[in-house]
C-alpha cells in the first residue's frame, strides 16, 4: 500500500501491494472518502445506541436524523469495493489500485490488477454453495460495471448512483 493516498479534490487514489487485509484496508479508504464527501456522517457506520434515531450522545457532532438514504448507498458502496477487491485477490493475483471518482451523479470505483483476464459471472451459482456470487452481487448494487484492458493487466470498474443529497 502507499504511504499517502491522494485527498485531492473528488478523486482518491490508494496503491495497494499484497493480499493480506486488503479488503478491510481499502474498505477503511473508502468510508474516509465517503465520510469526507457527506456520504458517511462524521461517525461513519456508527448507528445510535438503540433503535430511537435521537438517542445520540448530544455531546457529539454526529447529526441525530443522518438521511439514511445517503447510509444505504454509502453501504452499497463499501460493498462493491469489497467484491472488486476480493475477486482481484481470488483470480487476479491481488489489487494493484483503487480508484474513487465522484461526480454529483455518481461514484465510479476502479480495482485494477495485473491479470488481462476479464472477470465473468458463473452461470446460474447455486445459491447454496459458497463464491460465485460476487458479480451477482455486483450487478445487483452498481447500476453498470464493467472491465477494461491496460497495458499490464486490467481494470474492473463499477458505477453507484449518488444519493440525494440535502
Amino acid at each position: 500500500m502507499s504511504a499517502a493516498p491522494s485527498r485531492q479534490g473528488r478523486t482518491r487514489r490508494l496503491g495497494i501491494s499484497g493480499t493480506r487485509g486488503v479488503v478491510g484496508r481499502c474498505r477503511d479508504f473508502s468510508a474516509t472518502a465517503l465520510t469526507d464527501w457527506e456520504w458517511l456522517p462524521p461517525g461513519g457506520l456508527a448507528r445510535p445506541p438503540s433503535d430511537d434515531p435521537y438517542a445520540w450522545d448530544t455531546g457529539t457532532d454526529v447529526e441525530p436524523d443522518w438521511d439514511e438514504e445517503r447510509r444505504a448507498v454509502a453501504e452499497d458502496v463499501l460493498m462493491v469495493v469489497s467484491e472488486l477487491v476480493t475477486n482481484a485477490c481470488l483470480h487476479a493475483g491481488g489489487p494493484l489500485e483503487l480508484v474513487l471518482d465522484c461526480t454529483p451523479e455518481r461514484l465510479r470505483i476502479e480495482v485494477s490488477d495485473a491479470s488481462s483476464r476479464a472477470p465473468r459471472p458463473r452461470p446460474h451459482p447455486d445459491p447454496a454453495v459458497p463464491g460465485g456470487h460476487g458479480l451477482v452481487v455486483l450487478g445487483r448494487l452498481a447500476r453498470a460495471w464493467g472491465s477494461m484492458p491496460r497495458d499490464s493487466g486490467k481494470t474492473v470498474w463499477a458505477e453507484v448512483a449518488a444519493p440525494r443529497m440535502p
